[in-house]
């Protein structure tokens, strides 16, 4: 029993370690790469266009299929062919052609009767028949090969155009990384924040308990009057209710970091923070790197997949040739009892469209295809100098909050020098209450302020990765 409990507790022990594993900053997107359903979807519709090439390359190589058909029907077809005297003909000898066997005059003209038919020397008598023709029970079945010798080129450009959506969705997937990692970082550092936020709450609580502590013993013994002693408990209450704020903080940003990442939105989850590492910064004489981001690379695979919608246009109004060949087994015609097919047949099939005139259409549909393709480069025009714009936007917000850093690390070291001088003073008597209380505020702030210039730090740096592209 004692064992069964300390194998019980072993796993306990590894779920809980498990459990509170710690997220580093690269680990944070990788999960999020994973689990993240923007990326997933990428993902699928990047195999689907891979399935779609797949699919148009088929087109050049010959269709093959099988088919077969039976037909059934209760109705049959009768006819009776009446009894007849049929006229007789006889060989010629020198020719060996058939001549009708009429009567002669002496004159050697045909004798013709009242109603202007021969007289024929014999008759055959046709004794007449019964026709009986049945279509019940009469199948096929063969197989069939197709393959298009020259379509104007509308399979070629619609191979092109499927290898250009192909590739449009690898740039779609690159471009939905490099938002993803944006947001799994913006997410990052604001629940990074919110610790950090706790922290700095949890410590100016602590100087104001012990501020706190030392009032109330003070005004016990008549060295301070009660009015200071509720200016320490609003400062107090100030100290708690930025302390809730920051759990609530916390909380939330978790859910958030979980849902970017993918994950349940209770998971448990810590992080690791990490203000000291941070990526070159890409000197500021550096050409602006815009054929590397995604959206500049997509208007250039928009701007070709026109070109062969150009093309894919034209071939539908130019000669069209196709081949195709049959070979198949028929049966079924039935008359009177006997079948009239039951062999195999093959066949071949040649087949040539050539449009002649249709009122234009086809002159207007290219023209309005390439109408098409000159607002798209107009639109990439428009886009490469908002990206210019961007880049060197992100470049200049990169190097201030770098600046920014430098400042409020100066200005919070100020800042706690003059709380520990203001403390001491005030000690000693030589401080009053509401300055030493006003010092607390501003080490607060500024140990606030260096935070968040931080995080801004590390989040310009990824705007202007992503603005370079460089994600």
């Amino acid at each position: 029993m004692r064992r069964i409990y300390l194998i019980g507790l072993f796993i306990f022990s590894c779920g809980i370690v498990r459990a509170q594993q710690i997220y580093t900053l690269e680990m944070c997107r990788d999960t999020a790469l994973k689990y993240n359903h923007a990326a997933a979807i990428a993902g699928q519709t990047e195999a689907k266009a891979k399935y779609n090439e797949r699919a148009y390359f088929a087109n050049f190589l010959p269709d093959f299929s099988a088919s077969g058909v039976y037909f059934y029907t209760n109705t049959s077809f009768n006819q009776k062919i009446k009894e007849a005297y049929l006229p007789t003909f006889t060989p010629d000898l020198a020719t060996g052609e058939l001549k009708p066997n009429v009567v002669l005059l002496p004159n050697g003209q045909p004798l013709i009767r009242p109603d202007g038919n021969h007289v024929f020397n014999q008759y055959a008598y046709f004794p007449g028949m019964d026709l009986d023709l049945r279509l019940s029970g009469t199948y096929f079945a063969g197989v069939s090969v197709k393959q298009p010798i020259f379509m104007g080129g509308k399979i070629l450009s619609a191979y092109r155009m499927s290898r250009i959506g192909r590739d449009m969705a690898a740039l779609n997937s690159h471009l939905i990384r490099a938002e993803i990692i944006v947001k799994i970082d913006e997410a990052y550092w604001l629940h990074l924040k919110a610790l950090e936020s706790k922290k700095t709450a949890l410590a100016f609580k602590e100087v104001v308990g012990e501020l706190l502590q030392n009032v109330q013993h003070a005004e016990k013994s008549g060295m301070k009057m009660h009015s200071d002693l509720l200016k320490v408990q609003v400062q107090m209450n100030k100290a708690e209710l930025q302390l809730q704020k920051a759990d609530n903080a916390i909380r939330l940003s978790r859910m958030n970091l979980c849902q970017v990442m993918g994950l349940p939105l209770t998971t448990e989850i810590f992080i690791s923070p990490d203000f000291s590492k941070t990526d070159d910064i890409a000197p500021a004489s550096e050409e602006l790197r815009r054929n590397a981001r995604p959206e500049y690379a997509l208007l250039e695979k928009q701007i070709e997949l026109k070109n062969q919608q150009i093309r894919l246009v034209r071939a539908g109004f130019l000669p069209q040739a196709g081949v195709s060949a049959n070979y198949g087994y028929m049966h079924g015609l039935e008359l009177n009892g006997t079948p009239l097919i039951d062999r195999a047949s093959f066949s071949a099939l040649l087949s040539v469209k050539i449009p002649l005139f249709h009122w234009g259409e086809g002159l207007n549909k290219i023209r309005a295809a390439k109408a098409e393709k000159q607002i798209m480069e107009w639109q990439r025009d428009e886009l490469t100098e908002k990206m210019d714009l961007e880049t060197q936007q992100a470049r200049d917000q990169l190097s201030e909050s770098q600046l920014e850093v430098e400042m409020n690390t100066l200005a919070l070291e100020q800042a706690e020098e003059n709380l520990k001088t203001t403390r001491h003073q005030y000690e000693v008597g030589m401080e009053s209450l509401a300055s030493y209380l006003e010092a607390q505020t501003l080490w607060q702030q500024a140990s606030l302020t260096l935070l968040e210039s931080k995080i801004a730090r590390r989040l310009n740096e990824t705007y202007y990765l992503k603005a370079a592209g460089k994600l």
